[in-house]
């Protein structure tokens, strides 16, 4: 299916209540990985409807100026930045969490231990916080602290891996005890995985392999080639890569002399020994650093991560092609799927058989007003964000940060009312964010967004009137909740 504007249609079973907390269109985020998810990649991936993540573990305060900058030149969707603490010294990380800040990111994602001061400091600026977990007890830890997205990262994934326990394992335990979305990572290349992922409870997904074998990645080719020949049980999970991290960590990567013990006798050297160069500084053997783009010398002996789902990847090609080839597969599995009483097909978004759903309103009405107020409500979401940077004091602050969660929550009750009727939620965005952000001052962005609530509450007490089954009129009754209006209208 394609949309108004010839691109892709989301399946309605893929639009999940993330997409309006991140603000992104595909239910489908790229790892955080370091030196390889840089600006190219990160910008593709927000340009492709995903949740772009830029990862600047360890790097230095100028490039995550550079990097965000760069970002934000090619793509205006909102993104993360990818911090890992425990793997960095604690005067770079202060530095790189208050230029995080002074650059307004919008989000940021860390990964291993959980640093509950550092969310809630992170949380205390009203950033949203997206934490990567290998168990229940570090989801347990990183919800206390305050966390709004659990990404939960399976034996499976590439790279340095936090847990021991398979991704369809881990995600449907800690989807039932979340109270916040939760993103499963690990062994997911294709659209089938994206459905099984969303089977289990997941709300997204988040992907490095398949990411990394793409033309806009900051990857050694050898590195992509390697991966894209390889298949699942070539993958090496191994403590062998240390140097430069601070704790004993385990990582999956592809064989080489390294992982075969070639150079053993090397480690209790020590000055560590040089075998190549990138980002203009040396390689050391045993490093967690993989090959870059630029990396010279024996990239061979570098640590080629690669995630299971390497087996379901044989080509270098851009994201767009490589979302486009995801979102097709889901669409197919998810068609498969949905089949009615007699066997046959069911298109998603098609009219299910009179006798299983009668409604006093007209369907096509309700369901163009339906998709009216959740495009505007996209629109508001954006603008409190928005508005939020420019916010002086912590009550004003805290009053568009409210008003955002409460447009994030009104759009989840208009995407259950949508669902409701098999109906298409669509991608539109109301230009409400366009007139008020063309204001000049906050007071009078203020007013506007306030005259926004009014047009929307007097939308949803005229649906309201009409009849209505139960299950609508109880998501549009939150819906007036979030926006001020009157309870108990059912009557």
């Amino acid at each position: 299916m394609v949309d108004s504007a010839g691109r892709q249609a989301l399946p309605l079973a893929l639009h999940t209540p993330l997409l309006d907390l991140l603000g992104c269109e595909v239910p489908v985020m790229n790892a955080g990985m370091g030196g390889v998810a840089r600006h190219e990649l990160a910008a593709a991936v927000g340009n492709a409807g995903g949740f772009a993540c830029l990862g600047m573990v360890r790097e230095p305060v100028e490039r995550i100026v550079d990097e965000v900058t760069a970002m934000r030149a090619l793509c205006d969707r909102p993104f993360a930045v990818n911090l890992i603490p425990s793997a960095t010294r604690a005067d770079l990380l202060q530095r790189q969490v208050d230029t995080c800040l002074q650059l307004d990111v919008p989000a940021i994602t860390l990964f291993w231990e959980v640093d509950q001061d550092l969310v809630r400091e992170l949380k205390r600026h009203s950033l949203l916080v997206l934490h990567q977990v290998g168990s229940r007890l570090d989801a347990q830890q990183a919800l206390r602290a305050g966390v709004d997205v659990l990404i939960a990262q399976g034996v499976e994934a590439g790279g340095h891996v936090r847990g021991s326990v398979g991704t369809m394992a881990l995600v449907p335990e800690l989807a039932a005890m979340s109270p916040v979305p939760v993103v499963a990572s690990g062994g997911i290349a294709s659209g089938a995985g994206l459905v099984a992922a969303l089977a289990l409870g997941a709300q997204g997904v988040s992907c490095g392999s398949l990411f990394l074998a793409t033309h806009e990645a900051n990857a050694h080719p050898l590195h992509q080639r390697r991966l894209c020949e390889a298949r699942a049980d070539d993958t090496l999970h191994t403590y062998r890569f240390y140097r430069n991290w601070p704790v004993a960590a385990a990582t999956r990567v592809l064989p080489n002399s390294v992982t075969r013990g070639d150079h053993d006798h090397l480690r209790s050297l020590r000055e560590p020994t040089v075998i190549g160069t990138q980002d203009d500084l040396p390689v050391h053997l045993f490093s967690t650093d993989s090959p870059l783009r630029d990396a010279s010398g024996s990239v061979t002996s570098m640590a080629l991560y690669a995630g299971q789902s390497c087996g379901q990847i044989d080509t270098v090609l851009d994201v767009e092609a490589r979302m486009r080839t995801l979102l097709s597969e889901a669409a197919s599995v998810l068609a498969a799927l949905r089949r009615d009483d007699s066997g046959q097909h069911l298109q998603d978004g098609a009219e299910p058989p009179a006798s299983t759903r009668e409604r006093p309103m007209p369907r096509e009405t309700l369901v163009a007003a339906l998709r009216e107020l959740l495009a505007a409500e996209r629109a508001g979401a954006r603008t409190a964000a928005a508005c939020h940077k420019d916010a002086y004091g912590h009550a004003q602050r805290e009053q568009l940060r409210q008003l955002h969660e409460q447009e994030v929550r009104s759009c989840r009750a208009l995407l259950r009312c949508l669902a409701s009727l098999d109906a298409e939620p669509g991608q539109a965005v109301g230009d409400f964010y366009q007139k008020v952000m063309a204001l000049n001052t906050l007071q009078e962005r203020m007013q506007l967004i306030d005259k926004g609530q009014q047009w929307v509450r007097r939308r949803v007490e005229k649906l309201l009137a009409q009849a209505l089954d139960d299950v609508l009129r109880q998501e549009l009754e939150l819906v007036l909740r979030y926006h001020g209006g009157a309870q108990g209208t059912s009557g």
